[in-house]
């Protein structure tokens, strides 16, 4: 293969608040083909206590910055929420969460600058997302947060937990593991959920919202209903979504109150826990890059280009943002399936 044809690929930290998650540690990188064409940050893997020389000890690259930032490809977890898109050239792919689909804002920026980006969270193989384990984490972080800030037990708790996805299951398993009393409602029974909600004192969210809907499962007037003090942990953290008073929250002020009920919606949960989720990440982010630096064709990959040099491949994108009103963007993330975090 001629040298002119490979891709580089930057590595950047986040500067989202609080996220500590990087895309690839040193433990993925050996099996790779082309370790001279990765670009780490400088202190890419401080967080995870992983110093540069670990990286440049396989062949990378240890850099600024800006430099990593100049590559063909750039790679960070949470590049939708990044503040470097404006800054980057014609021609550059994303590789990352990026959830255009319920930002204008992004698909904007992503089209007048005419880039390319692989979104995550269209990434499946063999029917089943393949940041599967980033949508469990999601969900056990979530609940073991927002119980430590409510300063409840699981076991002192009847919960109703919606959906039955892979975030469900993470948040499943921590309220099982802690003793609650727990009952799983499909999306099928939204209404006999519906019926039954003021007998919990928890209600989780963990349900894949579609964006064609303008109903909700449960509706601010609906938060009369609840006992007082009832916490509605929304894991999905759809912005008046399957929650009509969701409003997307962060680490530093992660619980809010409408009409005495409690409202958890911090919108990157897995990276409390940042050390199994970039264990997580990297162990499937190794998967592309060989196939991404040498252009090699991929479904997985292919499937999850939802914009191709400023061309949007993805109908979603069009139908989803002609229905908001002017001016206006969704920003969410979607663990069950299009996800997380």
């Amino acid at each position: 293969m001629l040298r002119e044809k490979l891709k580089s690929i930057g590595f950047v930290n986040s500067y989202k608040d609080g996220e500590k998650r990087i895309a690839l540690l040193p433990k993925d990188i050996a099996q790779l083909r082309h370790q001279e064409l990765l670009f780490f940050e400088e202190n890419y893997g401080s967080d995870l206590n992983i110093s540069d020389v670990e990286y440049a000890a396989l062949g990378c690259q240890i850099v600024s910055r800006e430099i990593a930032l100049q590559q063909d490809i750039i790679c960070d977890p949470k590049i939708g929420d990044s503040s470097f898109l404006k800054d980057l050239r014609a021609g550059q792919t994303l590789f990352g969460w990026i959830h255009a689909v319920q930002s204008k804002e992004i698909t904007d920026i992503l089209m007048e600058n005419k880039l390319s980006a692989y979104a995550w969270e269209d990434m499946y193989e063999d029917n089943r997302h393949c940041y599967w384990r980033s949508n469990e984490l999601a969900g056990e972080a979530a609940v073991m947060h927002a119980y430590q800030l409510n300063g409840l037990m699981p076991y002192d708790t009847k919960v109703a937990l919606i959906g039955r996805g892979n975030t469900a299951k993470g948040a499943l398993r921590i309220l099982i593991g802690l003793g609650a009393d727990v009952k799983v409602f499909n999306r099928l029974q939204e209404k006999l959920f519906r019926k039954e909600m003021p007998e919990f004192d928890v209600i989780v969210n963990a349900l894949l919202w579609d964006t064609t809907r303008t109903d909700h499962i449960v509706y601010q007037a609906d938060l009369k209903k609840l006992k007082p003090g009832t916490m509605i942990v929304d894991v999905s953290c759809d912005e008046n979504g399957a929650i009509e008073s969701t409003i997307p929250t962060s680490l530093k002020n992660p619980i809010y109150e409408v009409d005495s009920v409690i409202h958890y919606a911090v919108d990157h949960t897995p990276t409390i826990f940042y050390r199994s989720a970039s264990s997580a990440i990297s162990h499937e982010t190794a998967k592309y890059i060989d196939d991404l630096v040498e252009s090699r064709p991929n479904d997985v990959l292919n499937r999850a280009l939802i914009i191709q040099n400023g061309r949007i491949m993805d109908k979603r994108i069009n139908e989803f943002q002609n229905r908001l009103p002017f001016g206006s963007s969704v920003k969410f993330d979607r663990p069950d399936s299009t996800s997380i975090f």
